[in-house]
C-alpha cells in the first residue's frame, strides 16, 4: 500500500505535470526547429510571438466571455484560438517581410539573423506590454479538475489523491493531434515535401522549380500556428505573463537542441526530455522516500536536488552539455 501511495504520490506531482510542460515545450521547440531548418537561423523572437498569440486568445476569449459565449465545461480559450493564430500569423508574417526578408535578399550570415530576431524580440515584448499589460492575466474558465484528490483518495482508500486538471489533459490531447497533423502534412502533402526538399539542400530545391518565398510564408504561418497554440496551452495550464514566455526560450532551445536542430521528431522528444529533468530534478523526495522505507528514516532535509528556483539552470546545463559534447543531438540534426 506505501508503495502505491509512493507511486500516486510521483505521478501527482512530477508525472502528470511534466508531461503536459513536456508538450507545451515540446510544440515550442518544433517552432523553432521550424525556422531553423528552414531560414537557417535561431529565431530568439519565438517567445514572444507565443505571448503575442496566446495574448490575441486572451483578448478574444474575454470578448467571448462577455457576450456570454462559451464552451461548457470547456475552456473559451479553445473558440478563440482561431483568432490568435491569425494574429499571430499576420505579425510572423509581416516581420519576415520588413526584417527578415531584407536580410535574406543580402545573404547575410546567420549570426545577423540572430541579432534582428533579438531586436523583433524587444520590439514585440512591448509592444504586448503596451496592449495587455505586464501583470499575470487569467482567462481560464470551464471546469478545472477532470478528478480532485479527495475524489481520488476516496474511490481507492489511498492516503496520497491523484488530481488531474482538465487544463493538463487539454493540452496533452491538442499537442499530439497538432504534431500528428504536422508530421502529416510535411510527409503527404506537396508544399510539406517542397519545405523538407528546400530543408534539405536549399539550392537542388530551387533547380526543382521550388517556389523559396512560398516555402517561407508557409513556414511562417505555421511556426505562428505552433506558437500560438504552446502559449496558449501554456497560459491555461500554469498562468499568462508575458515576461515568462522569455524564460521559457531557454527550455524550448534546450528542447531542439538536445533533440537535433532542424529535426521535428528530435524536438518532440527534447521536449519531453527537458521537462522530465527539470520537474524531477526540482521535486522534493522526503515524503516520496518515506512511504518505501521505515518509519522516521528519511532525514529532516527536503531531499531535493535543487531548489525550484533553480529550474531553468537545469535546461542551461542540458543546452551547454549538448553543445560541448554532440552538437548534433539525439537525432542528428544541424549544427547551431
Amino acid at each position: 500500500m506505501d508503495i502505491l501511495n509512493a507511486l500516486v504520490l510521483f505521478a501527482n506531482f512530477v508525472f502528470v505535470p511534466a508531461t503536459a510542460y513536456g508538450a507545451q515545450l515540446a510544440l515550442g521547440a518544433l517552432g523553432v526547429t521550424l525556422i531553423y531548418g528552414i531560414l537557417r537561423f535561431a529565431n530568439f523572437a519565438h517567445g514572444e510571438l507565443m505571448a503575442f498569440g496566446a495574448m490575441a486568445v486572451i483578448l478574444c476569449t474575454w470578448t467571448l466571455q462577455d457576450m456570454g459565449i462559451n464552451l461548457g465545461p470547456l475552456p473559451t480559450a479553445l473558440l478563440a484560438l482561431p483568432v490568435g493564430i491569425f494574429v499571430a500569423a499576420i505579425m510572423a508574417l509581416l516581420t519576415d517581410r520588413y526584417v527578415f526578408r531584407f536580410y535574406r535578399l543580402k545573404k547575410s550570415d546567420p549570426i545577423v539573423f540572430s541579432i534582428a530576431s533579438v531586436g523583433v524580440m524587444f520590439v514585440m515584448a512591448g509592444l504586448i506590454r503596451v496592449i495587455i499589460g505586464p501583470d499575470d492575466q487569467s482567462f481560464a474558465d470551464g471546469a478545472r479538475f477532470i478528478i480532485t484528490a479527495r475524489e481520488f483518495r476516496e474511490m481507492t482508500g489511498l492516503r496520497e489523491g491523484l488530481a488531474i486538471r482538465q487544463t493538463q489533459v487539454i493540452t496533452i490531447v491538442v499537442a499530439l493531434l497538432v504534431m500528428a497533423l504536422l508530421f502529416w502534412f510535411l510527409q503527404k502533402t506537396r508544399s510539406g515535401k517542397a519545405m523538407r526538399a528546400y530543408s534539405d539542400n536549399e539550392d537542388l530545391a530551387l533547380l526543382s522549380g521550388i517556389d523559396p518565398d512560398r516555402v517561407v510564408r508557409i513556414a511562417w504561418i505555421i511556426t505562428a500556428v505552433l506558437a500560438t497554440i504552446a502559449g496558449t496551452l501554456y497560459g491555461l495550464d500554469k498562468t499568462y505573463k508575458p515576461f515568462i514566455f522569455q524564460q521559457i526560450l531557454l527550455p524550448i532551445f534546450a528542447s531542439a537542441i538536445l533533440g537535433g536542430v532542424g529535426q521535428p521528431v528530435g524536438a518532440i522528444l527534447g521536449g519531453f526530455l527537458v521537462a522530465y529533468s527539470e520537474v524531477t530534478l526540482t521535486y522534493a523526495y522526503k515524503k516520496f522516500l518515506a512511504y518505501l522505507g521505515p518509519e522516521g528514516w528519511v532525514p529532516d532535509s527536503l531531499m531535493q536536488f535543487l531548489s525550484t528556483d533553480y529550474k531553468f539552470a537545469v535546461s542551461f546545463i542540458i543546452l551547454v552539455a549538448v553543445l560541448l559534447v554532440r552538437p548534433t543531438g539525439i537525432i542528428r540534426g544541424k549544427v547551431i
